[in-house]
């Protein structure tokens, strides 16, 4: 038995930031492992190369072999005076390679909206399928969180909510500089309830949910760590801004081979007991484990997620015998 309601969404393990304005990085993206790769004409690209780094993206995305990532470009937020023209150049010029644009520092349903609609009138205007470009929308201050749940619900285009932590911090004046890292003195997870509440929009509204970057690069156990930890929530993703941490972000959001076996053997023994053949019962023993239709459930989730990371079963279900 498979849920056949909705495609399955894109991987996105390992979200690898790549500078707009840098051609070098732009070119080296395209052999890194990373599920899906963003190329950024906001924070990484100075005030004074982001117009530049359009034509640059354009170009890229054209032109380079970006395999089966997900491709993202990155616009300015709509405060800006860059948006309109990151939207209109990237769209018309390389719109059929682009798979999403990722909307930052979103603040109110209205801003994915007004997204939505002027990606609307650049597809029907050069002849691109409507609705095909997906948005990224990026969580990063006190009134996005706030407003997160009617941001979740604003565009069918949606498909990732994005935390953006360096600046969340600096909106709740959090007393830390290290993204990515609790605040010294706290005695909990500083960071548990904004994650939740992203994590509780996305899923209610069939979304996936993305960590963002631990930015001390050259400590792969505390990029683990923090991993970890939104793994465990149910988070699909991490962003990623050096090489070295692709790796660790595959392995730390995908489930173990043990796991992911567990998962296709529940799914399996489910669909031949709720089968005329296995008796149509509701309920039945793997081993020593009951398993029902909330175990089918919770097998999709984990089965999934490691057919989205390439894993192979190395297990064959075996129906009992009669």
């Amino acid at each position: 038995m498979t849920d056949t309601t909705a495609p399955a969404p894109r991987p996105r393990r390992s979200c690898l930031a790549v500078p707009g304005s840098n051609p070098r990085f732009l070119e080296k993206a395209q052999g890194l492992p990373a599920d899906m790769v963003f190329l950024d004409l906001e924070d990484a690209c100075a005030p004074a190369a982001k117009e530049g780094a359009r034509a640059l993206v354009v170009k890229a995305l054209n032109e380079g072999d970006w395999g089966a990532r997900t491709r993202v470009v990155r616009v300015n937020d709509w405060t800006t005076h860059w948006t309109y023209r990151d939207v209109i150049t990237v769209v018309e010029g390389a719109g059929d390679r682009l798979d999403c644009l990722l909307l930052p520092k979103t603040q109110s349903a209205e801003q994915v909206v007004a997204l939505d609609l002027l990606l609307t009138q650049i597809e029907r205007t050069v002849g691109l399928p409507v609705g095909r470009i997906g948005i990224e929308a990026q969580l990063e201050n006190a009134g996005g969180l706030l407003n997160v749940e009617a941001i979740a619900a604003a565009s069918p285009r949606l498909e990732t909510l994005v935390l953006g932590p360096a600046d969340m911090m600096a909106s709740l004046a959090m007393r830390t500089l290290v993204v990515g890292e609790q605040p010294p003195g706290y005695p909990a997870d500083a960071y548990h309830h904004i994650m939740m509440r992203i994590l509780l929009a996305a899923r209610a509204h069939g979304l996936q949910a993305i960590d963002g970057p631990y930015l001390q690069v050259r400590d792969p156990e505390g990029f683990r760590e923090a991993a970890r930890r939104s793994a465990a929530l149910g988070y699909d993703g991490k962003w990623v801004l050096h090489p070295d941490q692709i790796a660790l972000a595959n392995e730390v959001y995908a489930p173990s081979q043990a796991d992911y076996d567990h998962a296709e053997l529940i799914l399996d023994a489910y669909a031949h007991a709720t089968s005329a053949a296995g008796g149509a019962r509701g309920a039945v023993m793997l081993g020593e484990e009951m398993i029902d239709e909330a175990s089918r459930k919770m097998a999709l989730v984990v089965a999934g997620a490691g057919r989205a990371a390439g894993l192979r079963r190395t297990s064959v279900f075996t129906p009992p015998e009669a």
